[in-house]
């Protein structure tokens, strides 16, 4: 990782894990009254190079079960504070802790599933080359509602054409595409369908 780019994610995730602390405290609070126990959802993600470390977020769904006991659907799961909660994109917020021991980085790449690797072509494979971001270049133009071919071109773009000035755009436009709640969720699904590779 470009030292620069470490630099400013150590200043800005400490800076912002101290000035939000009331607010991530008042979302503990809810989430343990609303939805209960774990506070956190932790799931293992590739990083940098694909090497595999555990994301933190704030959990958002219920484990609601089938009498099978299997997971219910997403969005059957998805409460009402979830909802509110992602609209905002404040359960992406414990990811600063993250960013913090170097594990991901403010921008860069989504940090996306550990089965999805097998289903990349190389080209795809590329959006590890730089450590996994909160937000990115995708997450700008189009998040969650864009077709997966698109959401890995503009990944690989992003690392072909990485500069600080293109992080601080990026940065920018993220807050107004938040404040906007522009591409949540795809249509008809909860947040997106899984990566079933290329067809």
């Amino acid at each position: 990782m470009p030292i620069s780019k470490r630099i400013f994610d150590i200043i800005f995730s400490l800076c912002a894990i101290v000035c939000l602390a009331p607010i991530l405290l008042l979302i503990v609070i809810l989430i343990r009254i609303f939805i209960g126990k774990p506070i956190l959802f932790k799931q293992q993600r590739p990083g940098y190079q694909a090497q595999p470390f555990y994301i933190y977020k704030f959990r958002t769904m219920t484990n609601r079960r089938d009498p099978s006991g299997n997971l219910l659907p997403d969005a059957e799961r998805l409460t009402p504070l979830g909802q509110f909660l992602r609209k905002l994109s404040l359960d992406e917020l414990p990811e600063l802790f993250n960013i913090l021991r170097g594990e991901m980085s403010l921008v860069g790449p989504r940090p996306l599933l550990m089965q999805y690797l097998p289903l990349y072509s190389p080209e795809q494979a590329r959006r590890h080359n730089l450590p996994p971001g909160l937000t990115g270049w995708a997450q700008i133009n189009g998040r969650n509602a864009i077709a997966w071919p698109e959401k890995f071109k503009l990944d690989v773009w992003y690392i072909e054409h990485w500069s600080f000035g293109l992080d601080l755009k990026i940065i920018f436009l993220t807050v107004w595409k938040v404040l906007k709640r522009e591409g949540i969720s795809q249509s008809g699904q909860a947040t997106t369908e899984y990566f079933k590779g290329e067809r």
